[in-house]
């Protein structure tokens, strides 16, 4: 299988996700530069953290319009497997392939740390290799993470089991003091659109998917979409 790794000017983390892909998972990996307009037989697009554009407008505003993001949405439209983290879940958010939108951390200041998330949907390919209701540890390094959606968008996400991700204290309690790192609404962390291809989250499970990093609850998210798409 080929994951193929979008780089916009501003993006810090697609070598970051090239190495889980190629290195730690053993499989094909290559970067896809913003302004092309072929995925090149991707079976997995990943769009990586960073300041894509410097952030400037709103985050994930400006990369929405990137030549390669059509190739992205017409690849999502026919069940490929997309993922954004973090900058990359802005600019799904921005380009209209996730619901709702990101503001400032409630903190108004930029929060690096690592936090403990709830799997709320194992069922997704994305997912697989997690426990319902399991509790794991995943680095987060964001200013704008605080997800917003409408009333009758949020019911329709816990609907459709559509969120995947939950902030959530290291005990897997929710609502307790510094849990939530930036005031997201429900505490969410992480969505997927109704057909469960695509996937948005804030944190980085790519700086977590070694021992010598000190965990590997990254890497299953990689091991899981491997074992979908293969």
């Amino acid at each position: 299988m080929l994951f193929a790794i979008v780089v916009f000017p501003g993006s810090n983390c697609d070598h970051d996700v090239y190495h889980v892909a190629k290195h730690v998972l053993g499989r094909a990996a290559r970067f896809v530069w913003h302004k092309d307009r072929d995925l090149r037989g991707a079976d997995v697009v990943v769009l990586p953290g960073g300041f894509s554009y410097g952030d400037y407008l709103r985050t994930g505003a400006i990369a929405r319009f990137s030549p390669i993001m059509e190739e992205v949405k017409k690849f999502a439209a026919r069940g490929g497997h997309v993922v954004g983290f973090c900058n990359g879940f802005q600019i799904l958010l921005e380009a209209g392939l996730l619901p709702g939108a990101m503001r400032r951390n409630d903190s108004l200041r930029y929060v690096c740390r690592d936090v403990h998330l709830k799997v709320e949907n194992p069922l997704t390919p994305w997912t697989r290799r997690y426990a319902k209701g399991e509790t794991i540890r995943i680095p987060i390094g964001h200013g704008d993470g605080n997800y917003f959606i409408d009333p009758e968008g949020l019911k329709q996400l816990e609907g459709d089991g559509q969120v995947a991700f939950r902030y959530v204290a290291a005990d897997g309690t929710r609502g307790a003091p510094d849990a939530n790192p930036n005031g997201s609404l429900a505490d969410i962390a992480g969505i997927t659109n109704k057909r469960g291809n695509v996937l948005g989250m804030m944190p980085h499970p790519e700086r977590l998917s070694e021992g010598v990093l000190g965990g590997e609850d990254g890497k299953r998210l990689f091991e899981s979409i491997a074992d979908a798409v293969e």
